[in-house]
């Protein structure tokens, strides 16, 4: 007799959260308008950078290799400030989560903003818990089909605009979208669009608590990050047990009205205890206070609470002060490292220079003997100009030894750089055959570059080759 196979994984079963008001959901309001109004019209804001400079505020200029955010350009060999923002992005993420427990998860995370927009459209549409229960229980006809298309309508424009926002942050806004409308956009501004519209409404609309479990690594990682003092989201048990929906002496204060589950997007019941569902978005807390107030019992049956005031709660005794949960060893070393790693990034960003030099020796020859008995180097010097004008440098050279120096191409010492541009210019160095140099095997020298406007100088340390005697 053979058993049939278990299957991998469960079902979905559809969640219909209900709608709660209070201060949680009231946060995650604010927190989601704001969170999108900036995604949204953050491409559109202009930045006069002069005129050989885009003026889009924020732009990704993968083109030019360039990245632009308000007055701050960086260019790819400053990539460590992207590099820091990242770390400090995992720093500041590992210091909320073990404070806080999933905050980014319950009320900042993408999935958990988009998906409470279109609960919020589906609830406009479909009404609330009962009605979208009765909905999808009844049968296809014209009314089901109006509301579901109807809403799955909204559901897809708003994926369309978060595509289309996402690729106006790699070059001019109002240029794509008018390029976008006339059908002259590249291929690959429709085809980002396309995928970026599929996975929103995909993800957003159908898959929702199943991007949380299945595909999102983070609620398996957050056990590391969390401990006895993290304050996170639970339910006093020691309170609410045993339950009864009629109050009777030896009760607790929950009566099971199921209200903190009717109200979880990801539908679980909090008073199971801690589990990798929970995203600790907080609209138990809200819906169960309003019950107690109702019932006239005192809040905070389902709260913020940490682990480790169980004991003291037990016995009858306040819970310990937030701050001394929150200020522990290990968040105070995040938050070090956090600001550690802010405080370089400022400081290296304020005294970067404006002239960017580098100089590379060629070295295939080393050196060529002149006509003359003169001994010569290459150099290969680029300058960048990081302003938004054109700029005029003078280039010399320092050297112990007498050298002579010249420039491919140019009569004097002096070439122009076009705005926020890299100019690339050959250098030649010259020692003479009665010179010491001609004859040592290095001799170090240092090459000047000088704004010729504002006197400004960068300078770059290399050497010279000589040509030894055997």
């Amino acid at each position: 007799m053979t058993e049939t196979p278990q299957p991998l994984y469960a079902p979905q079963e559809p969640i219909f959260p209900r709608r709660v008001k209070g201060f949680f959901r009231t946060f995650k309001w604010w927190i989601m308008a704001v969170t999108l109004g900036i995604y949204y019209l953050t491409p559109w804001i202009r930045w006069d950078r002069g005129s050989a400079l885009p003026d889009q505020a924020v732009l990704v200029d993968l083109a030019n290799r360039r990245f632009y955010f308000f007055w701050i350009e960086i260019w790819p060999h400053e990539f460590y400030f992207v590099a820091g923002l990242l770390i400090m992005a995992g720093l500041g993420l590992f210091l909320f989560t073990s404070a806080l427990g999933r905050v980014w998860c319950g009320y900042a995370c993408p999935q958990t903003v988009w998906t409470d927009l279109f609960i919020l459209v589906e609830r406009w549409i479909e009404g609330d818990r009962n009605a979208r229960v009765r909905l999808w229980n009844a049968k296809w006809d014209m009314r089901k089909w109006r509301l579901r298309l109807s809403k799955w309508a909204v559901w897809l424009v708003i994926s369309v605009a978060t595509g289309g926002a996402w690729v106006f942050y790699f070059t001019d806004a109002p240029t794509l979208f008018r390029n976008l409308l006339t059908f002259d956009a590249p291929a690959i501004a429709y085809t980002t669009i396309a995928i970026l519209t599929a996975t929103t409404f995909i993800f957003g609309g159908f898959m929702r608590e199943q991007v949380c479990i299945y595909m999102c690594p983070w609620p398996r990682i957050q056990g590391a990050m969390m401990d006895d003092d993290t304050l996170t989201v639970g339910y006093r048990e020691w309170r609410g047990e045993p339950r009864g929906k009629k109050r009777v002496e030896g009760t607790g204060d929950c009566i099971d009205c199921m209200a903190c589950v009717n109200v979880c997007p990801m539908g679980i019941d909090i008073r199971d205890g801690q589990q990798m569902e929970c995203i600790t978005c907080a609209l138990c807390i809200d819906a169960c206070d309003d019950i107690m107030a109702k019932i006239g019992k005192e809040r905070g049956l389902i709260d913020y609470l940490a682990l480790a005031d169980e004991p003291r709660e037990r016995a009858g005794n306040a819970p310990r002060p937030i701050w001394q949960h929150i200020l522990r060893t290990r968040t105070i070393i995040y938050t070090c490292l956090w600001s550690l790693i802010g405080a370089s990034l400022v400081f290296a960003l304020f005294i970067r220079s404006d002239i960017d030099l580098t100089v590379e020796p060629v070295r295939n020859p080393t050196f060529i003997t002149l006509s003359d008995g003169s001994v010569r180097n290459t150099y290969v010097l680029r300058l960048r100009n990081k302003l938004g004008e054109p700029r005029e440098f003078r280039i010399s050279l320092r050297s112990d030894a007498v050298l002579r120096l010249a420039l491919e191409g140019e009569a004097e010492r002096i070439i122009t750089v076009p705005p926020d541009s890299t100019t690339q210019q050959r250098v030649y160095v010259t020692a003479r055959p009665q010179d010491p140099a001609a004859t040592k095997d290095r001799t170090d020298l240092r090459i000047w570059v000088e704004d010729v406007a504002s006197d400004a100088r960068a300078s770059r340390d290399t050497s010279f080759n000589g040509k030894v005697s055997p």
